[in-house]
């Protein structure tokens, strides 16, 4: 592993010690994602199972996209992927994006074509989703292991809210 790759998982686990939980781990992973993978868009979903719906409990673009928000899972493909394989999914075009999202509009108009959902996984189930989104084929060489590694370790933070979320 490189060391930009160690350095933003380092910086994002010592992130669990602060006092102002699930915040302070929100905000050093989406620090940590954008250093190592890139991003302009980046949220963090947790999966409400229920309902088929995922609820934004953290975006960089809060006015685009609001704490708490609800949406509806429309692809039958992403949410296998996500879901019930527990693997990551990455959309390389504009296309993928409007396949598998019903703000479609909305994340093309903020210049994001591409997409890399990464799981966070708690005992044998999807507990969330960490989102990654920017230009066209930004993902296409992703070293998902190392993708893989920093979302999970939003596990605990995800944990934390599942009372008070659902």
């Amino acid at each position: 592993m490189n060391a930009t790759l160690m350095l933003s998982i380092t910086s994002l686990a010592a992130a669990h010690a602060s006092l102002d939980q699930p915040l302070a781990t929100f905000e050093a992973a989406d620090l940590a994602l954008k250093q190592a993978f890139g991003h302009k868009l980046f949220t963090i979903l947790m999966y409400d199972k229920a309902v088929t719906e995922s609820i934004r409990v953290y975006a960089n673009l809060k006015g685009d996209y609001p704490m708490l928000g609800r949406k509806k899972i429309v692809s039958d493909k992403w949410k296998s992927c996500l879901f019930e394989d527990g693997l990551p999914f990455v959309g390389h075009t504009a296309e993928d994006i409007k396949l598998a999202f019903s703000d479609h509009e909305l994340i093309q108009s903020l210049g994001c074509e591409s997409v890399l959902n990464l799981p966070v996984r708690w005992n044998g189930q999807t507990i969330g989703t960490v989102n990654l989104l920017h230009a066209a084929n930004w993902y296409k060489d992703v070293d998902l292991a190392a993708a893989t590694v920093h979302a999970q370790l939003l596990a605990p933070a995800l944990m934390s809210l599942q009372a008070t979320v659902f």
